[in-house]
């Protein structure tokens, strides 16, 4: 719980200083923005979090003049339920720091879809270690530069994710321990400055605390989980809009699927 108090902390620190900052300047300055996201799938770190046509959004504001720190609300849902006849809806809260090379961010997940209530609970509102479905998620990547762009990320499941297989419990149903699920991955830039860029990128994953891990197949204590390409390009629409559009394909060798992602970003 000290981990979820600290974040509460820093989260409270940062809107304190948003309305402060609000009421010193009381003028529109830039820092609140919005954007709008759709995909025929949701894909993340290798998993399949829902098959169907997704809309995101996302929703942000800037601490400082230079948008290094940013405090914001990330949310998605599914246009129809998956096959299962359960249906994909999330809700994010977060802090970052990015300084365009460098990025770190503390990210509180809840995804809503099937959740099982006997091992964790379906309230928003809980952070019990033994039942929150929440994950606390502390997300980092780096960017070496211009002569060598490769990009690395890794991140880490702090706490909570009893619905995700994360919490281990004692044989009497007592808080036992975390796993600390943690993702890796590189990602090069093959094709940059063109009318269509491409990335390839490969992620791998492991535990800290376990033998298994949240993003393999339950057999493994590291994996290759994620691996694939992904092409983004601007299509012109009007003399004032464009769009931003993407298309991914994506391996997971652990689990032994693919998939092709196209995405776009409205606004």
């Amino acid at each position: 719980m000290k981990k979820i108090a600290t974040m509460i902390c820093l989260v409270t620190l940062g809107i304190g200083k948003l309305f402060a900052q609000e009421a010193e300047e009381n003028k529109d300055n830039g820092r609140l923005d919005f954007t709008a996201n759709i995909q025929n799938n949701h894909l993340w770190r290798g998993l399949i979090i829902t098959d169907k046509p997704v809309v995101m959004g996302n929703l942000s504001y800037a601490l400082d003049a230079e948008k290094k720190w940013k405090v914001g609300i990330w949310g998605a849902s599914a246009l129809a339920d998956d096959k299962d006849g359960t249906h994909y809806k999330e809700i994010n809260y977060y802090v970052q720091y990015s300084n365009g090379r460098f990025y770190i961010g503390l990210w509180d997940l809840f995804n809503s879809r099937n959740i099982n209530t006997t091992v964790a609970s379906d309230d928003i509102f809980n952070y019990s270690n033994r039942r929150t479905a929440h994950i606390i998620d502390l997300r980092t990547n780096y960017t070496f530069g211009p002569s060598f762009p490769i990009n690395v990320e890794a991140d880490i499941m702090l706490y909570g994710g009893a619905n995700a297989g994360e919490v281990v419990l004692e044989p009497d149903g007592s808080y036992k321990k975390n796993k600390y699920s943690t993702y890796v991955q590189v990602s090069y830039p093959v094709i940059a400055g063109k009318k269509v860029n491409l990335d390839a990128f490969v992620g791998a994953g492991f535990a800290l605390n376990d033998p298994t891990f949240l993003y393999g197949n339950g057999k493994n204590s590291f994996d290759v989980v994620n691996a694939g390409v992904k092409a983004t390009k601007t299509v012109k629409i009007t003399d004032h809009y464009s769009l931003p559009v993407s298309m991914m394909a994506m391996w997971n060798p652990s689990n032994k699927y693919a998939r092709i992602q196209l995405a776009a970003t409205v606004f």
